[in-house]
């Protein structure tokens, strides 16, 4: 069990204090947030002022960005480890901005894709940083309640970005919908430049080594914990992304209401953000494997119901927000501590192990989700059955990380051989 001293602040790196250090986190994480859901309702506006004309086609906008964000993200954690945290993300932050502006110039559809994919690369340090900072600082039950009311403003964007979006649509083209993150990204980087401290100790860099970033990685990737939780959160990170890529056409073309778009997006998102804040407040009581296994356990439970309701052909917009909504309730107490326990071993090098564990989940869950999205048949039935099939396939990850035990940490009073 990690002591209570082991999850302290470390006093030798100043800066904000525990509430500021939260919101810095969280905003590196909306960030992230608001450059994939924000523009989910100009998608049919894309696609018809730059000559789309597959509507499966569109959803490029958001896989572009999420590839670009997870392939990247390998390269950030060596660079952090040598350089320190803070010139990184400065530099992460400057490519998210110009590439916003490129989006919001882009003249034609393949540009946009090749500017949206620029944009996911400055913002893979944003994820990368986010994750080493707080490991720089906390470890154990403490920084999953860091990760956990972090996640809580990066799920809960989701509830206002969509309407953000549709708002901007109304006063202005589809192109500001990018300005708006370039105006985000440069004010987030001017409080970062003045508040947020360099937070990795000067006797902790690493130089950039091909032998100590392999040995490094192999660490990352073979640690049966951090390697079993990872592959946990690619699933479920699929299943979300899934979500994302076919939400718009299910409320566009399967319901037709494209009115209640946002609203029901909305709701959906805000299960997730109520249930990240409920984590925050249980898990140093509770625990992380404990809340997230029971979790899990109901992400499959509702996933499978709804994609019954689905197959059925009883589906009404209602019961995709009831059950949509249930199902992303728990994934609220998923993602934070899934990602805690795969970074707990992985402290002496938290930015490599970040990089590593973020260009899996990713690149793993972008690919599932635009597999997810490519479906879409003109019924949910295609998102609900991969939902169900994510989910137990992050059920046996998680099996694995725990040698076949759930609820209880595995280091607990091993069985005798």
């Amino acid at each position: 069990m990690t002591s209570p001293a082991a999850d302290i602040d470390k006093p030798a790196v100043k800066g904000p204090g525990f509430p500021e250090f939260v919101a810095l986190i969280a905003m590196m994480m909306a960030l992230n947030a608001l450059a994939i859901d924000s523009m989910l309702p100009a998608l049919p506006a894309i696609g018809d002022a730059l000559g789309v004309t597959s509507e499966n086609g569109r959803q490029w906008v958001i896989t572009a960005y999420l590839l670009g964000f997870g392939v990247t993200q390998i390269i950030y954690g060596p660079l952090a480890d040598r350089f320190g945290r803070k010139p990184i993300l400065m530099m992460g932050l400057g490519l998210y901005v110009l590439f916003s502006v490129l989006a919001a110039f882009s003249p034609t559809f393949e540009l946009l894709i090749a500017a949206r994919v620029g944009t996911g690369i400055g913002a893979a340090a944003l994820r990368v940083l986010a994750v080493s900072i707080v490991r720089d600082r906390y470890a154990g039950r403490t920084m999953a309640r860091v990760m956990s009311l972090s996640f809580l403003v990066f799920l809960g964007v989701p509830v206002l970005a969509p309407a953000l979006g549709q708002l901007i649509l109304t006063v202005a083209p589809w192109p500001w919908v990018f300005g708006v993150l370039a105006v985000g990204g440069a004010a987030f980087a001017l409080w970062a430049a003045i508040r947020l401290p360099e937070t990795l100790h000067p006797e902790d860099r690493m130089p950039i080594q091909i032998d100590r970033i392999a040995s490094a990685f192999r660490e990352a990737l073979t640690n049966r914990s951090a390697i079993g939780y990872t592959l946990a959160i690619t699933a479920i990170s699929g299943a979300l992304f899934g979500f994302i890529n076919s939400s718009q056409q299910i409320f566009f073309d399967v319901f037709h209401e494209p009115q209640l778009f946002t609203v029901v997006f909305g709701g959906v998102a805000g299960g997730i953000a109520v249930a990240s804040l409920l984590n925050a407040r249980l898990v140093e009581r509770l625990g992380s494997r404990l809340i997230s296994h029971t979790a899990l356990l109901g992400f499959i439970t509702f996933s499978a119901i709804h994609a019954a309701v689905a197959l059925s052909g009883h589906e009404t917009i209602w019961t995709f927000a009831a059950l949509q909504a249930l199902t992303m309730f728990c994934f609220g107490f998923i993602a934070g501590n899934f990602g805690a326990m795969a970074m707990e071993p992985m402290g002496h090098i938290a930015g490599t192990a970040s990089s590593a564990q973020g260009f899996i989940s990713t690149t793993g869950g972008a690919s599932l989700g635009f597999l997810i999205g490519q479906q879409f048949n003109g019924s949910t039935a295609p998102m609900t059955i991969g939902f169900v099939a994510l989910g137990m396939t992050a059920l046996v990850f998680v099996l694995f990380a725990e040698r076949g035990r759930l609820f209880k940490a595995r280091n607990r009073a091993p069985a005798p051989s």
